[in-house]
């Protein structure tokens, strides 16, 4: 009885980290969700578990509107689109039967905030196999204050967001040889997406060069790579072309002159172009830095000088680097999850004993490094700084009653103003029937998307079960909020301006009416007559924004 009392107290500090992350995360997203804050993607991953639970297994008419047929080849978006196509993720089958029992899209916040916390949790334990109860604890609190954890916790629902706990799980089984976990977990890994090979590989990597089990790591090296070439080269052009045509042009297209290409071209471009390959590396330099600081300073920098860390999350770091776009340099969105577990692995080895001289010693022989009162001082300043810049990047406009969007033009919206807001955009969506099909706007389409046909406004036409090309029966869009954040951001400027024309055009038409108009959000229906007193609120609030979308150029 005792020794439990006392294994209870040890575990305390991790037990009271959890709750403050599960609790903390938790009402912020949920608050984030039905403040109308969730976008597209979150749309995206309920209609796909919302086709899932009714026998449509990956299928979005959402996922269609961004794929190369409707992008490139301007074609209608489907509703019977297989997602598999973009990412091949059969990981969310496991969580399925707790959509179907709780079928909304705040469930899957709620799974992705378990699914981090839990993922700290297990962290703790894999930690405990080298160091102290101390060191463990505060390596599991670095891990729930990283920005690259906080911040993508926070946003849409992801699939990468599995990816810490599978990980740690994976590494927690590989210490107790338990092997059976490891295999289960290696298979999950890979079930996350198209593109979870690229971590697992460097779990491989890190056992064949510790020498702790090579055998084993030579197999989960070739599995891993092996099942990469083979799903994106053979299986996901199966279901579209996007891997080939879209996303490996948006990420590495820099690397080949075509306007397609596979993984395995990409992959011999980057061979046969060391130059440009080390370019890409290193540039651009300034944000490359940044980036990587901001992965090591809640861990005190101590990966940095961690040689399991360089081959577990050198990986997935090594496909961010390589990449280009804005977002594989951007700390806070949900891609930066993934160099996470490695960093966490390999600041425990070091604490363990483990160093770059000592790399290939035998783990029982080392002996953990104790923790200076000097160095604990330091840690807790790298964890703080790590919250403050976590929370004032405002990350993924979660804290936006509290943060301004913009400072100068000045940008902000007041709790009170987006509460009374969201009560009158709930009231208009009671409107639309569960089973119609609907074009909404981004911030919408999250909380319509447990259904069939949705589309993003202003496209009106979908293409149904019947292979018939239809447009929607009703529109909902937010007009008030893009009129808001116009002044400082151009593309809300450029969206007001296409919406504002395509309502004109369809209500002069007489194929949409104006059924209510309530605090800059239209409804409207298709066939129906305009109500009066919402055609009325249309024509003021289209005065008031006429001198806005007749300007030459954005601000």
């Amino acid at each position: 009885m005792l020794f439990q009392l006392e294994k209870a107290k040890s575990r305390k500090g991790i037990i009271i980290a959890a709750i403050a992350f599960f609790a903390i995360t938790l009402i912020l997203i949920l608050h984030r969700h039905f403040t109308f804050y969730s976008s597209y993607d979150q749309g995206i991953f309920n209609q796909v578990f919302w086709n899932g639970v009714h026998g449509n297994f990956f299928q979005s008419s959402l996922s269609s509107q961004l794929s190369t047929n409707v992008v490139h080849d301007n074609e209608v978006p489907t509703v019977y689109y297989h997602r598999l196509g973009q990412h091949f993720t059969p990981a969310l089958l496991l969580w399925l039967p707790i959509y179907a029992l709780f079928p909304y899209p705040a469930t899957l916040s709620v799974l992705q905030v378990l699914f981090v916390t839990a993922a700290g949790v297990v962290l703790y334990f894999l930690a405990r196999e080298y160091v102290d109860n101390t060191v463990a604890t505060f390596i599991s609190v670095s891990f729930y204050s990283a920005n690259a954890i906080v911040a993508p916790t926070l946003a849409n629902f992801h699939d990468i967001s599995q990816i810490p706990l599978f990980v740690f799980t994976l590494l927690l089984a590989m210490e107790k040889r338990w092997w059976w976990l490891f295999v289960l977990f290696s298979i999950f890994i890979l079930a996350v997406r198209e593109d979870s090979g690229i971590t697992l590989f460097g779990v491989g990597v890190y056992m064949v060069l510790s020498r702790r089990f090579p055998r084993i790591g030579l197999i989960v090296c070739t599995v891993s790579f092996s099942y990469l070439l083979i799903l994106t080269n053979v299986i996901m052009p199966l279901f579209s072309e996007d891997i080939s045509e879209r996303f490996m042009i948006e990420r590495f297209g820099q690397y080949v002159d075509n306007e397609e290409a596979s993984t395995l071209e990409v992959i011999w471009a980057m061979v046969t172009q060391p130059w440009l390959l080390v370019m890409e590396l290193v540039t651009p330099v300034g944000r490359t830095i940044r980036y990587l600081l901001g992965h090591l300073l809640p861990f005190a920098f101590i990966p940095a000088i961690a040689p399991g860390a360089c081959f577990i999350a050198g990986f997935p770091l090594l496909k961010l680097l390589l990449g280009k776009g804005m977002s594989v340099l951007a700390i806070t969105i949900r891609y930066a999850m993934g160099v996470v577990p490695g960093l966490c692995y390999g600041a425990i080895l070091w604490w363990g004993g483990q160093g770059i001289l000592r790399f290939n010693q035998p783990v029982e022989s080392l002996n953990p490094r104790p923790l200076s009162q000097g160095f604990r001082r330091f840690w807790l300043v790298c964890i703080g700084l790590t919250l403050f810049f976590t929370l004032t990047s405002n990350p993924n406009r979660t804290l936006y009653f509290l943060i301004p969007d913009s400072i100068d033009p000045w940008v902000y919206v007041s709790l009170p103003t987006q509460w009374e807001r969201s009560a009158n955009m709930y009231r208009l969506m009671d409107k639309i029937p569960d089973e119609a099909s609907v074009a909404a706007t981004t911030y919408i389409i999250p909380h319509l998307s447990g259904r069939r046909e949705i589309i993003r406004f202003p496209a009106l036409e979908i293409r149904t079960d019947q292979r018939e090309v239809e447009n929607v029966e009703y529109i909902m869009a937010d007009l008030w909020r893009l009129r808001r954040y116009q002044v400082a951001f151009d593309q809300d400027l450029v969206r007001l301006r296409a919406m504002t024309d395509t309502i004109e055009e369809i209500t002069n038409r007489g194929e949409y009416g104006i059924t209510d108009f309530i605090d800059g959000v239209i409804l409207m229906e298709k066939g129906a007559e305009n109500n009066p007193e919402a055609l009325n609120q249309w024509l003021d609030f289209k005065q008031e924004i006429i001198p806005i979308i007749n300007r030459d150029e954005p601000i």
